[in-house]
Parts: C-alpha cells; structure tokens; sequence
C-alpha cells in the first residue's frame, strides 16, 4: 500500500496522473459506468447533478449558480431575472423539455431550476434546500423556460 501512496505523490509532484487498478470483490458491486455524468453539460448531467445534491443547503439563495453548476459552468448570469431576460428562446406554455430551465418572477433576482421533462422541476429553494417539486406551479409567478443548453452570453 506504501508503494501506491508513493506512486501517487511522486506522480502529483511532477504533474502527471497515475492509474491505480482497485480490485472489486464482487463484479455486482462495481458501480456502473455512464456516458454522462452530473455537470457534463448534457440535459441529463445538470438533472443527474440536482439528484445528487438533493437536500443540500448549500445553494440557498444562488439558484442561478445552481443551474450553471448543473451544466457544468458558472459566472455566466449574475441573476435568474438576467438569464430570463438574455436567453431565448422564451417559452411561456407547454411542458419544458428534461434539461431545460424554468423561470420564475418571485424576487428582485428571480428564480431559476431545471425542468424534469414531466411537468416537474429540480431547484433550490424546494422546501428549504435543493429539491423537486411535482408542477412549475410549485412557486408562484411562473414565467416560462428556455431551452436546455450550457448557459452563454
């Protein structure tokens, strides 16, 4: 074990990366691969990524760092009203497609999460922390949504 721990702080020193093969009991407990992954920038790695912050404070009241975070960026809209108010196209009605971002008027900064694709979404702010709600109903003043796509200028 030695022999790893020294590999790998000599490899971390001149920068490089070493690959240490860790046998697994049990083929079944081997966690599965994925293509996508929380945060890759796909619809489906900003909704992998609200999964696996569920419950987490950590975002109150930085909703809109949340959804960049989600897409694997951030710093791109200072607020969810500015990233409304920038992104097109806008959306009013309809179900939003899994990924993309829903709106809502309901501070001075606004509010913004990710669409589920079935009428629900994933945002802060749900119950007091990172959360899904069933319907955009879930907070008031709903606005619309945006398509899913990494958050540009």
């Amino acid at each position: 074990m030695r022999n790893i721990f020294t590999t790998l702080a000599a490899a971390a020193a001149i920068g490089t990366a070493a690959l240490v093969a860790v046998p697994v009991a049990n083929a079944a407990d081997a966690p599965a691969a994925s293509i996508q992954a929380a945060g890759d920038g796909t619809a489906a790695g900003a909704i992998q990524w609200y999964k696996n912050h569920l419950g987490s404070t950590a975002y109150q009241g930085l909703c809109e760092k949340a959804a960049e975070n989600a897409y694997g960026t951030t710093g791109v809209w200072a607020s969810a009203n500015a990233h409304w108010n920038g992104a097109s196209p806008k959306h009013t009605t309809g179900t939003p497609p899994a990924g993309s971002f829903v709106y809502w008027n309901i501070s001075a900064y606004g509010h913004v999460g990710i669409a589920d694709g079935n009428g629900g979404f994933y945002a802060s702010s749900v119950g007091g922390a990172i959360g899904h709600g069933s319907s955009v109903s879930y907070f008031s003043n709903y606005r619309g949504w945006t398509p899913a796509a990494v958050p540009h200028q």
